[in-house]
Formats: C-alpha cells, structure tokens, sequence
C-alpha cells in the first residue's frame, strides 16, 4: 500500500471512515487533502464512537502521522475541540498531527455569510452546512484569504484581518443588515489560537513527499464524495472543492505519477444531505426502513439523509 487515495464514490456518508480505519492498520502517515469541518468520519473501535471533522481518522492508530494539507479549509476553534476531545479519550495528538501553513482559515465572518447568503436563497437554497466552507474557498481564490502560517506571524495578520474586515463589514451592516464584527477580538482569539496550534504547522508538501521518497505507506482521505466535486459534481448543489482523486495531487503536493491506487467507496444504497436533485429518492416506508437501520444522519449536520434504493 504505497500511496493510496480513498474517495467518496457518492454523495459521501458511503463510510470512508471505517476503511481508512482499516486501511491505517498498514500506514505509516494518513493525510485530509479538501473540504473543512463540513465532513465527518465517524469511527467505532470496541464500543468507543469518534466523530471527526478535520484531523484524520488514522489519529486513532498509535504511532501514524496524520496530515491537513494546504487544500483543507482549518477553522481554528473547531481543530482545537478536536485536540482536546482526543487528548481526555488518551490518544496521542501531539507527536502524530501535522498542519499545513498554506491551508486557509475559516473566519468568523466565513460562518456568518454563509448562513446570511443561504437564507436569502429561499426556494434555490444549497443545502450547505453554516460552516463557513464556500465563503472561505471563495476568499481563497479571490487571493483574499487568511492562511493557517499567517497567524504565526501578528503583524501581517493584523493587516490581512483589517483590510479584510473593511469589506465584510460593509456588506453585513449594508446588504445582509447585521452587526459589524470587532477586528481586535477576532485579532486576539486568532493569535491565541496560533499559539495553541504553532506546534502542528509545517511544510506538509515537504513531509508528504519525503515520506514518498522514503517508501512509507500513504493514505490520502477525501471528505464528502464525488457527486459533490465543484467541478464534476450536480452543480451548483455541491461543495466548494475538489473531491475526487485528482484533488489529492493538488490539495497535498503530490506529483499525479506518485499514486499507486484509487479506492472508491460505495454502499448498496445511496443517500445525500442537504438540498439538490435526487429523482431516485426513496420516500415511502421502505426509505424510512432503510434510514432507520442504516442510521443515516450526517456526521456533521446529525441531518436525516434522504436514501435511494
């Protein structure tokens, strides 16, 4: 199992997390190359349940590295509850978790835009999270975003924050009709939180590909599924990234020749989450059998899925 990418082959929820908890067992280093904490996996080792929005599940596995890379949107606070969640469970975080400095920041302007523009939306709703995912991707490529480096570095932050704030301000008191955000505490919750998180963040391409050079086994985790890739996906009612296996290459730095294996994962029936077509959508009481005794609900949005035979 030299260098392997496991993709969502649907909507995601096929359970790419109970592979990747298999697969681990002969990885040397497990890395999140998209998406943010609108994904889960959710994990059962014994009767033990971890639900995990952005660290990746081979976090589980004693002695794996595991890896953010740069395509991953990392809001702070949520990276942080995550820490501390496996820390009180005893697994080891520190030596294992590595973040990378290019990956972008979810703001908490992110978060509000991203509910303010869906409920403006009405009947053409999207269906997304509220987690600040598309805002911040939009920022990214914009060329506006903050990225996980610059909270190490306060007064380029500052700058970045305030001209950021500039704008956003403009548009929440004078087009979504909300209250302005305050710079200086979203400045000191940030360089607190790069405080906290300085430990984790390094050159992730350079790990990743010394880790190739050197013969490790690598699994690369996507996070939702490919009907749901921006580009290949049922848009517009898709995330703001590149789920499908070429975003590994991209979200990591890692050279398309260096992949030995794609495994995509399915199930026998298939659910989504959120809003967008699903002509084969099971609305009767055999639906709410299948929903029911395969647990369908989302590992970030607890949302029933709608299920198709």
């Amino acid at each position: 199992m030299p260098v392997v990418i496991v993709v969502g082959a649907q909507w995601g929820d096929e359970g790419k997390g109970k592979i990747i908890d298999f697969l681990t067992e002969k990885a040397n280093l497990v890395a999140r190359y998209q998406g943010g904490p609108n994904a889960g996996h959710t994990v059962y080792i014994g009767k033990e349940k971890y639900v995990l929005h952005l660290i990746p599940s081979g976090i589980l596995h004693k002695g794996v590295k595991c890896v953010i890379g740069s395509g991953v949107v990392v809001d702070p606070a949520v990276l942080l509850s995550e820490i501390t969640t496996l820390r009180s469970r005893g697994i080891e975080v520190d030596d294992n978790l590595i973040i990378s400095a290019n990956a972008h920041l979810i703001m908490p302007y992110h978060l509000i835009i991203d509910k303010a523009v869906e409920s403006i939306k009405k009947n053409k709703k999207i269906g997304t999270t509220g987690k600040g995912i598309g805002p911040a991707y939009e920022d990214k490529i914009a060329r506006y975003g903050i990225r996980v480096g610059d909270i190490l570095q306060p007064k380029l932050f500052e700058e970045k924050l305030y001209e950021n704030l500039f704008t956003t301000n403009f548009l929440l008191e004078n087009y979504f009709h909300l209250s302005t955000l305050s710079a200086r505490q979203i400045y000191d919750d940030y360089i607190n939180y790069g405080h906290l998180l300085e430990r984790y963040i390094s050159d992730t391409e350079m790990v990743v590909n010394q880790a190739i050079d050197k013969n490790w086994n690598l699994l690369f985790e996507g996070a939702q599924g490919t009907f749901l890739d921006v580009d290949h996906g049922t848009y517009p009612y898709v995330t703001s990234s590149n789920t499908v296996a070429g975003g590994a290459c991209t979200g990591l730095g890692v050279g398309p020749t260096k992949i030995n294996r794609v495994l995509g994962v399915s199930k026998a029936y298939t659910t989504r989450v959120g809003s967008g077509p699903f002509p084969t959508e099971l609305k009767d009481d055999f639906g709410d059998y299948l929903r029911s005794k395969g647990k369908e609900f989302g590992a970030t949005t607890a949302d029933l899925e709608g299920v198709a035979g």
